[in-house]
């Protein structure tokens, strides 16, 4: 998923010279409708969460509340800040995708969504002072063109730790940092740190005989934000972003069940014009493989590969 790739490419491989910018002017914006004097809707964004999310109640809730509230309030203390966790495959790059479009049309092709991934914009950690300094630049440059600017980071599990600091004094409290305001942006961290403990609450659930839509935010909340930050191996560890507060949601994507990828896959078929045939629904979801061994109640891929699978029913 390579957004504004070009850009990117670009500014990854010059000199650090300040990002170019783009015309100030208002970008065209849905269905939110950035910048119109009317309050925006939430009905697009819940309708696409509803119709294209499954098995993911808390991101739901959490995602429409947060983006939709954001949105509309005309002078936010600070940038918005979402930190999606969960295993592949459970909806965290589809969210950001969906979170995205319904703000700017073209949405991660937008000029105004940047997508920075960890192994391919940031390999090396002997260049993390570089990075540094360049991801400041093209932050501070694509803000100061569009203060409603998307930035959405992926693989923070596989970022060099240390690096997403510098971006700390975008995300903090303030008016303005050297000029600019950032209180009108959006981060979003993709992660599958913290995974393991989203799993062992939902499986204490369904172990326990209750229904998963029964996980509540604080079952899982304070647990994550502490497991993300104590995890050597992730972009988040020991981060200043946690350490002052500066994430507003950690939000668990839950793994999915043999149901969430039935629906995954009908949701596909519709998507490729072929009427829902549940006979091919069933055995393509029948492929995947599940975990616990003994118990197999979780998806180990989510719906991830479920799109490839189905070729092979349709392979002319």
């Amino acid at each position: 998923m390579a957004v504004n790739y070009v850009q990117h490419n670009r500014f990854y491989h010059e000199e650090l010279n300040a990002p170019i910018r783009r015309n100030k002017e208002e970008p065209k914006a849905r269905p939110l409708r950035v910048g119109d004097t009317e309050k925006p809707e939430p009905e697009p964004l819940q309708k696409d969460l509803d119709n294209k999310l499954f098995g993911q109640h808390l991101a739901k809730k959490i995602i429409l509340n947060a983006v939709f509230g954001f949105i509309n309030n005309p002078k936010p203390k600070k940038p918005l800040t979402l930190s999606l966790h969960g295993w592949t495959g459970t909806g965290k790059n589809f969210v950001s995708k969906i979170i995205a479009e319904n703000i700017y049309e073209g949405g991660l092709n937008s000029d105004y969504v940047h997508l920075f991934v960890a192994t391919l914009h940031f390999p090396h950690a002997s260049n993390i002072t570089l990075y540094k300094d360049q991801l400041q630049l093209w932050i501070r440059g694509n803000v100061s063109a569009c203060a409603r600017s998307i930035f959405i980071f992926d693989e923070m599990d596989k970022m060099h730790a240390g690096l997403i600091d510098a971006i700390k004094p975008f995300l903090d409290y303030y008016d303005l940092v050297d000029g600019v305001s950032y209180q009108k942006a959006i981060f979003i961290f993709l992660s599958n740190a913290g995974a393991e403990r989203i799993t062992d609450v939902a499986l204490d659930f369904w172990r326990s005989g209750k229904q998963r839509e029964d996980i509540k935010l604080k079952d899982i909340e304070h647990a994550l934000s502490v497991s993300v930050f104590n995890n050597k191996n992730s972009g988040f560890w020991h981060s200043s972003l946690i350490d002052r507060n500066l994430i507003d949601y950690f939000v668990p994507f839950l793994p999915l069940e043999y149901k969430h990828l039935k629906m995954c896959i009908r949701v596909e078929m519709q998507s490729r014009g072929y009427e829902t045939n549940e006979d091919i629904v069933s055995r393509v979801a029948e492929e995947m493989t599940f975990f616990p061994k003994e118990e197999r109640v979780f998806s180990d891929k989510g719906c991830k590969t479920v799109f490839t699978k189905l070729d092979y029913y349709y392979d002319d």
